[in-house]
């Protein structure tokens, strides 16, 4: 059975039919996917979900495909975690972290946008794709696009962090790199996409590729016991994620599966490129493109995509948006990993950091049910936090040695 009725403009409401489209081409508005919410309601209830396989595919109904996914099979249903260590630190009670730095196959929530886009791309008829990327975008697309056999081209600033070139390299995609920063690649992408036959998935596809995110917010509220959390804090580059997870939490309520939803969704950027955070601070209705300058090379994104509707997303739930510095972010990298054994990249240092900060501002309550969200692994950003370790100790293989260094240690601890 098919949900999707067709594409619909964001600002006009003029409709389009499910086809590779993007931008309205009557007021240039983006398009988002609409549902038959209706006949979803007749089929789909708690005890359905619960029966199905623990990935993001249990929520079918309410991901844009006509066909069963043909990508992405085992990816989603990361684990929500209770994290008592942080949440002692932070001085709040009830704290949790929805940890995609494990999702499979690339460690990042990217995979869940890609495995809806390539789903839909070879439903089109699409043989080769691509995407431009701040990196773990580039890393899904190569890899999933290998599982299926489709041609994949990955654009990305020349100034990436190693693990994360490597880490489409090794999928025989074809990587290259852009003298310039995120939004000079998504120019040419966009250039590129307007003359070959490819599917793109964070241009042509991007309606459908959005979509994706709103998996992760479905999988809280299930783990939370079919409730919404108080507050959630969630990365924002392109700003695209914070909106499916407050959409995401709307069509459950919606459909009945949760109730009272009152979620209060946070944005969270790092200041060397903050257009989104700058802009809700001064109360404006229109984003100020920023060159960045910050080590969270993954949510670098100086002109977002979806940044009004981000902040639109933050003021109609009454959640506000942060910003924090790179020693903030390194901060945030090195608490996760010490209070709950979770290493995260820079854009989870982002998100812990602000968590910080809107406990210190009194935004978020100490009764507050509040989960974080990691969105990536710091394996792939390891260049960030290497000169703020403390190095290992080097003796030679003697017992002698060893006592004398414990016992140093633990005078100086």
């Amino acid at each position: 059975m098919q949900f999707v009725t067709g594409l619909q403009c964001r600002e006009c409401g003029k409709t389009y039919p499910k086809e590779p489209l993007s931008v309205c081409e009557f007021c240039f508005g983006p398009l988002e996917v609409i549902y038959d919410y209706q006949t979803i309601k007749k089929v789909l209830d708690r005890d359905i979900v619960e029966k199905r396989k623990p990935n993001m595919w249990r929520y079918s109904e309410l991901l844009p495909l006509d066909k069963a996914p043909q990508v992405g099979s085992d990816v989603g249903f990361t684990p929500l975690i209770k994290a008592d260590n942080l949440a002692k630190r932070l001085g709040i009670k009830k704290l949790f972290i929805k940890n995609d730095s494990v999702c499979y196959p690339t460690l990042s929530f990217k995979d869940r946008v890609v495995s809806v886009a390539l789903s839909k791309a070879l439903e089109f008829g699409f043989e080769t794709v691509g995407c431009a990327s701040t990196g773990n975008l580039a890393n899904s697309v190569a890899a999933n696009s290998a599982s299926v056999g489709l041609k994949s081209y990955v654009f990305i600033p020349s100034d990436l962090e190693t693990g994360k070139v490597i880490g489409s390299l090794i999928y025989k995609t074809e990587v290259i790199r852009i003298n310039g920063n995120y939004d000079d690649v998504n120019r040419l992408c966009s250039e590129i996409a307007g003359k070959h036959h490819w599917g793109f998935v964070n241009i042509n596809l991007r309606p459908f590729y959005a979509e994706g995110s709103k998996s992760h917010g479905f999988e809280i509220a299930e783990q939370l016991q079919w409730r919404a959390p108080d507050c959630i804090i969630v990365p924002m580059a392109g700003g695209s994620l914070i909106t499916k997870i407050g959409k995401a939490f709307g069509e459950m309520e919606r459909l009945g599966l949760i109730s009272n939803n009152h979620c209060r969704i946070y944005g969270a950027q790092a200041a060397g490129c903050s257009p989104i955070t700058t802009a809700l601070k001064s109360n404006q209705d229109f984003i100020k493109p920023v060159k960045p300058q910050t080590i969270a090379k993954s949510i670098s994104i100086g002109n977002p995509a979806d940044g009004y509707y981000a902040i639109q997303t933050m003021q109609k739930s009454k959640g506000w948006g942060e910003d924090v510095t790179d020693d903030e972010i390194v901060s945030g990298i090195k608490v996760l990993a010490e209070d709950e054994g979770i290493f995260t990249e820079t854009a989870g240092g982002v998100t812990v950091a602000v968590t910080k900060k809107l406990v210190q501002q009194g935004r978020i309550k100490k009764d507050d049910l509040t989960v974080i969200s990691i969105t990536g692994n710091g394996l792939k950003t390891q260049e960030a936090i290497e000169n703020h370790l403390i190095k290992p100790l080097v003796i030679n293989a003697k017992l002698s040695e060893f006592e004398k260094t414990v016992n140093t240690v633990q005078n100086v601890a």
